[in-house]
C-alpha cells in the first residue's frame, strides 16, 4: 500500500475514536453514569496523569523494543479490552479504576502515530506530514457529525457504543501491511541512544517544549467542558456536534495548506501566531457568551491547536535524531497533552463551578506566557540561524 495512504488511514481511524472521546467523554460520565462535574473532572485528571506516565515511561521504552506496527496493534487491543469494563462500571471508584487502565493503553496510540509519521518524513517515504495528518482531522469531524445525530435521537448512552465500534475498526485495520521501516524491529543499539534527559541537550528543545506545554494546556477547559458549556448556553443538542466540528474544519484547512504555505516561516513565528490566536479565542468565548461568537471563536482552533502542533512537529523533524523521536513524542504527549492538561482541567473545573465562562478566560494564564516565550524563541532562532551567523562573522 502507498505510504501516504497507509498513514492517512491510520490517522483517520484513530481520530474517529478521538473525536468521540475528547469532546464527549466527560459529558457521558456526567449524564449516563450520574456522577457530578467535579467528580468527572477528577476522574479525567487522574486519567491524564496515568496517560502522562504511559507516554513518558512505557511508550519510549516499548518503542525501543517493538516496531511501530506492533505498538499500534498492542495498544489498540489493550484499549478495546479496557473500554469493555466501562459497561458495568457505575460508581465513582469503579469509573476511576477503569479510566486509569484505559489511559495506560489508549493515549499511546497518538505518539506512536506521530512518531511513525516523523520517521517516514525523515526517511523520505512520506513527503508531507500535514497532508496525512489532515485525514485525522477529517475523521474527528466525521465522528462528531454522526455522533451528534445519534445522541440527539437516543441520548448520551450511545457515546460508549460509538467509541467501542470505532476502536474495533481501528484494531482490525491495524493488521494491514505497514511500510517496512515501521514493521521492522528497532536496531539493538537504538536503546543505547541515551535517556530522556539527553533531549534537553538539543538546542532550544526545553524552550520549545515549555511553549507547546502551555499552548496545549490552554485547551483543558474546552476539551472537558465545551460540550457542557454549549448545553449551558442552550444550544440545541443536534447543533452541538456541528459547532464542535467547526474547530476541526479549521484544523483540516490548516493541515492541508501547512506544508505549502507555512514552510517558509520559522518555528518561533508559528508558535507566536498560535499563542496569539489561542489568547483571542478564549477572550472571545468569555466576553460574548452566545453561540454565534463561540462558533466564530472555534475557527481559531487552527491557531491554538493545529499550528502549535505543526510547529512542534516541524521542530522535531528538523532537529531530533530518528532514534530520539519516540522519546521526544513521549515527553510531548506526557507533559503537553497529559499532565499540563490534567492540572488545568482541575483548575478549569473549579472555575466552571463558579461561573462557566471563567473556565475559558482562565486559560489565558497559559497563552500569554506562551506568547512571550515564543517571541523570545523567535529571536533566538533568528540569532542562531546559519544566515544570521554569516552576517555576524567578521569580514
Amino acid at each position: 500500500m502507498n505510504t501516504h495512504r497507509w498513514m492517512s488511514i491510520q490517522f483517520f481511524c484513530f481520530f474517529i475514536t478521538w473525536g468521540i472521546f475528547l469532546p464527549y467523554w466527560t459529558g457521558w460520565m456526567v449524564h449516563t453514569k450520574g456522577i457530578s462535574v467535579p467528580e468527572a473532572s477528577l476522574i479525567m485528571s487522574c486519567g491524564l496523569v496515568a496517560r502522562g506516565l504511559s507516554t513518558l515511561v512505557a511508550f519510549p521504552s516499548l518503542s525501543g523494543k517493538f516496531s511501530s506496527k506492533a505498538l499500534l496493534c498492542g495498544a489498540g487491543i489493550g484499549t478495546l479490552i479496557a473500554i469493555l469494563f466501562y459497561i458495568p462500571s457505575s460508581s465513582f471508584t469503579s469509573l476511576l479504576v477503569v479510566t486509569l487502565v484505559f489511559h495506560f493503553f489508549y493515549p499511546v496510540l497518538m505518539p506512536t502515530l506521530d512518531s511513525a509519521a516523523g520517521l517516514l518524513v525523515q526517511s523520505n517515504q512520506l513527503r508531507h506530514y500535514g497532508k496525512s495528518r489532515q485525514w485525522g482531522s477529517i475523521g474527528f469531524i466525521l465522528a462528531g457529525m454522526i455522533l451528534s445525530i445519534f445522541t440527539g435521537m437516543f441520548g448520551d448512552q450511545v457515546i460508549l457504543w460509538a467509541f467501542l465500534i470505532g476502536i474495533v475498526v481501528f484494531v482490525c485495520l491495524g493488521f494491514m501491511r505497514a511500510p517496512d521501516i515501521l514493521a521492522a524491529k528497532p536496531p539493538v543499539d537504538q536503546v543505547q541512544q541515551g535517556g530522556v534527559l539527553k533531549l534537553f541537550r538539543i538546542k532550544h528543545f526545553g524552550l520549545v517544549l515549555i511553549i507547546v506545554i502551555l499552548l496545549q494546556a490552554a485547551h483543558a477547559s474546552y476539551y472537558n467542558y465545551g460540550y457542557l458549556y454549549l448545553q449551558e448556553i442552550h444550544v440545541p443538542q443536534y447543533l452541538i456536534g456541528a459547532i464542535i466540528n467547526i474547530a476541526v474544519v479549521a484544523e483540516i484547512i490548516l493541515f492541508s495548506i501547512a506544508d505549502r504555505k507555512l514552510g517558509k516561516y520559522s518555528t518561533g513565528t508559528l508558535l507566536t501566531i498560535a499563542a496569539l490566536g489561542s489568547s483571542l479565542r478564549w477572550i472571545l468565548v468569555f466576553a460574548f457568551p452566545n453561540v454565534v461568537v463561540f462558533s466564530i471563536a472555534q475557527t481559531l482552533h487552527a491557531c491554538s491547536f493545529a499550528m502549535g502542533h505543526y510547529a512542534f512537529m516541524k521542530y522535531l523533524i528538523r532537529n531530533i535524531p530518528p532514534a530520539q523521536i519516540p522519546k521526544a513524542q513521549g515527553v510531548y504527549s506526557a507533559l503537553a497533552l497529559s499532565w499540563s492538561t490534567a492540572v488545568f482541567t482541575i483548575f478549569g473545573g473549579y472555575l466552571y463551578e463558579i461561573e462557566p465562562r471563567y473556565a475559558f478566560i482562565g486559560m489565558i494564564g497559559c497563552t500569554i506566557p506562551a506568547m512571550i516565550l515564543a517571541l523570545v524563541y523567535r529571536k533566538l532562532e533568528h540569532y542562531f540561524s546559519p544566515e544570521s551567523s554569516e552576517k555576524r562573522m567578521p569580514i
